[in-house]
């Protein structure tokens, strides 16, 4: 049998050199990709951080807009204020960290609410009042009017 011969040390250096040489273009590749995805994710990052504060900004003026910490009426009006007699009006209310509201006179439940609406219908000209009660026992109260012609 044939001795194994020796590889050229031409082509053993040859070969090592293209194996470096691939080694450092597949790091720079990988850096450069792994770069990419890092950009991008933090673009991304930034534009949900926008939007997140964007949103805070949103409900913080929604809950100001509905009272905020204050106790109040915010709202209290009737849809029409005029009607006919048999006609119904629409009374709507809304009130800010209420515990309990009342309506005088009235036959249905109310409740606290930021925004609702009642039916109702007077026979006669009538004065409605809704009374706001906070949990520690402060009232409000506002009044409308609906005419009936």
């Amino acid at each position: 049998m044939a001795a194994d011969p020796e590889v050229d040390p031409k082509l053993r250096a040859g070969i090592r050199t293209y194996l470096i040489v691939s080694a450092v273009f597949l790091a720079l590749g990988l850096a450069y990709v792994g770069w990419v995805f890092f950009s991008r994710w933090q673009g991304n990052r930034a534009i949900e951080e926008r939007a997140a504060a964007e949103r805070r900004a949103q409900a913080e003026q929604t809950f100001e807009g509905m009272g905020g910490e204050r106790f109040e009426i915010l709202t209290f009006y009737a849809l029409p204020g005029e009607i006919r007699p048999g006609e119904e009006v629409d009374l709507c209310y809304g009130v800010s960290n209420a515990k309990s509201v009342t309506l005088e006179p009235q036959k249905n439940a109310v409740w606290p609410s930021y925004s609702r609406c009642v039916k109702v219908s007077p026979r006669k000209t009538t004065t409605y009042t809704l009374t706001a009660t906070d949990a520690a026992g402060h009232t409000k109260t506002a009044t409308v009017t609906v005419e009936v012609r």
